[in-house]
């Protein structure tokens, strides 16, 4: 019953016919058992209800009121909130918990912590975080969707770094497509059109690219045309807009000139769902207008089709295997009653195929705790974390350039992604931050903490001071590359457990040599373009804190970048992997891990769009297994 007219009032289509209870769950016999409703789960299911089968999901988050009220909840608690960090939209659910950037402190060893949700032993720490809700980290994520660079996909064999993957720029291409249709990306082809970046003749992007900020005017007056060396070859820097899954000015050339239709409203006069963007810089955690996408937006056009059901508030604890032929048989869940109980009743869903789209770190630790570790023939869940090493560096301009106005980034500088020097250095893309020193500093907060409390001013010299600094603030965000590594692990430890007795994360994540050297290049990258800017560097970096790692006698603050990734590899062989190329489990032939965890690297690339058009490229395997499955019984009748 959900239309997408400039009406409409609905995230998801309204009453019971979408959710179904854990106790109906467990009595059916589903084709498809998803665990996990964000991003690439809702692709699946809605894929596989095109194809006519019967779908569950299975979500740990809670979702009793499945409209515009629930969002508008998570606005009224965003803004209500003191610390506005990427959870702070969200209900503290001690049944499904999730990671907050505000937790991170090393646990010491051998003294159990039911503080924080990811367990971390080492002295570095990462904040990095994902979202247990309904539409999963979609939910928080910036927007940016960026595409792989071909040579990505082929590192190990171009540069001598890193994993090959058993696929190429153009096996996934015409996914990449698909994804870029759903998510309502906006983009212009010939500022994507570089380091081997390629597109089929005629193509366009559903929308036109998000107008650059005047931030990015501003760096790019000084950065354009700026030269740089590496590895004995010259780069030229160029100032770039970022594709943004976020309703803009639909592109009337799309689709051969049948345009692009995006999800929601786009007239600015409105402010229902899906509205056109606003320009406002709190991407992360939450559009206040729904212009960015969410998972909720594919997760709709599932459910309005009926053959696909929704169980919440079910945590899955168990993935059950038939011993002798390895197959998996059904999803124990704990199905909670609510945020304020951890009182639990257990269930078992089973299905013909089952997918767990948890993401990375979620799925891994699922796997661990059902004990497939044992059954793995390579060994490797858990294995080979990745997620993007963000360094930042912060300066102050010459003259306003506009700060806080914008989404929170809309172009960077993306010519040093990719080239020979990845085979001593990591690569790297610049992100401009149109939101200030926030991410770096806690600004504006800390500038009003400075300039009312130590240099005591009031009313107008207040606000004229305060207006002139922020609007001059310049933050560049570096997203450097994390090589696979079999010991940046994700584990359990029998010593933590969540409030329904749930095994925690343990995770381990160093920041190699050969990512370090990236790092330190930006930062004397960094250094440069301030002096191409005239603004003066305010950047410093804390020895003490969580995030400090040394690097040829330097210390810097290396940050998570939410991109999690790895635990769950694809490969060519069982040896070397734990997924092949569709993310079909080479150990349970039932058995689909898609998401992040399956990609063998990152790259310099925001990790969803990849994800998404992975998921797309899967699910048309899926239904090959689901026809061959049930082919047989329509043979017999």
């Amino acid at each position: 019953m959900t239309s997408y007219d400039d009406t409409d009032q609905m995230i998801f289509p309204a009453g019971a016919a979408t959710q179904t209870s854990a106790a109906e769950a467990a009595k059916g016999e589903w084709d498809a058992v998803i665990v996990g409703g964000g991003m690439a789960g809702s692709i699946v299911a809605e894929q596989l209800s095109q194809a006519g089968y019967r779908v569950v999901i299975l979500e740990a988050g809670p979702g009793k009121d499945l409209d515009l009220a629930e969002y508008e909840s998570y606005l009224s608690r965003f803004y209500g909130a003191v610390i506005k960090d990427n959870q702070s939209p969200y209900p503290f659910n001690p049944n499904a918990r999730m990671p907050r950037s505000t937790d991170t402190m090393p646990v010491h060893p051998g003294t159990p912590r039911d503080d924080f949700y990811l367990v971390q032993e080492d002295k570095y720490c990462t904040d990095t975080t994902f979202t247990r809700v309904l539409g999963g980290t979609s939910m928080h994520w910036e927007g940016k969707a960026l595409r792989m660079l071909p040579e990505d996909f082929n590192l190990q064999t171009k540069y001598g770094q890193g994993l090959n993957w058993p696929l190429s720029y153009d096996d996934l291409e015409p996914y990449y497509r698909q994804a870029e249709a759903e998510l309502g990306v906006a983009a212009e082809v010939e500022d994507q059109t570089y380091l081997g970046m390629y597109f089929p003749r005629g193509y366009v992007f559903p929308m036109h690219r998000m107008p650059p900020s005047y931030l990015d005017q501003t760096v790019a007056r000084g950065v354009d045309g700026m030269r740089v060396n590496l590895a004995d070859d010259d780069y030229t820097l160029q100032v770039r807009s970022f594709p943004q899954a976020r309703n803009g000015v639909p592109n009337a050339a799309y689709d051969g000139g049948k345009g692009f239709v995006p999800v929601g409203a786009v007239s600015t006069s409105q402010v229902e769902e899906g509205e056109r963007c606003q320009g406002n810089t709190n991407c992360v955690p939450i559009c206040p207008v729904q212009a960015k996408y969410h998972a909720g937006k594919t997760l709709a056009k599932a459910l309005r089709k009926g053959n696909v059901k929704i169980v919440t508030q079910a945590v899955a604890s168990k993935v059950e295997i038939n011993e002798q032929d390895q197959r998996v048989t059904g999803i124990t869940i704990k199905n909670y009653q609510s945020l304020d109980s951890d009182s639990y009743e257990t269930y078992t869903v089973k299905g013909t195929v089952y997918i767990l789209c948890a993401h990375a770190i979620e799925n891994a630790r699922l796997m661990l705790a059902s004990d497939m570790q044992r059954m793995s023939r390579s060994k490797l869940i858990g294995r080979n974390l990745m997620d993007h090493a963000y360094l930042l560096s912060w300066g102050l301009l010459p003259e306003p350039a506009g700060t806080m106005r914008g989404t929170s980034c809309t172009s960077g500088i993306t010519d040093l992604r990719g080239g020979r020097f990845r085979g001593t250095q990591a690569g790297f893309g610049v992100d401009i931050h149109n939101d200030g020193w926030g991410w770096a500093t806690g600004s504006p907060y800390t500038d009003l903490v400075e300039l009312v409390d130590k240099r005591g001013l009031r009313g107008r010299d207040l606000r004229r001071t305060l207006g002139n600094q922020i609007s001059r603030q310049l933050l560049l965000a570096f997203m450097i590359d994390l090589l696979p590594d079999r010991s940046n692990t994700v584990t359990v430890d029998d010593r933590y457990k969540d409030a329904i007795g749930n095994l925690k994360p343990v995770v381990s994540l160093k920041i190699p040599p050969y990512t370090m050297r990236g790092a330190a290049f930006a930062r004397k990258l960094a250094t440069d373009i301030f002096e191409k800017l005239g603004a003066e560097d305010r950047t410093t970096y804390d020895k003490d804190r969580y995030s400090a790692v040394e690097h040829d006698g330097q210390w810097y603050n290396i940050v998570g970048g939410n991109h999690l990734a790895g635990t769950h590899i694809m490969g060519t062989n069982p040896a070397n992997s734990v997924v092949d190329h569709t993310q079909q489990s080479w150990d349970h032939d039932n058995l689909y891990l898609v998401g992040p965890g399956s990609l063998p690297s990152i790259g310099t690339s925001n990790i969803s769009l990849t994800m998404a058009a992975l998921a797309f490229r899967s699910s048309t395997h899926i239904v090959r297994q689901l026809r061959a499955a049930k082919a047989p019984a329509t043979v017999r009748s």
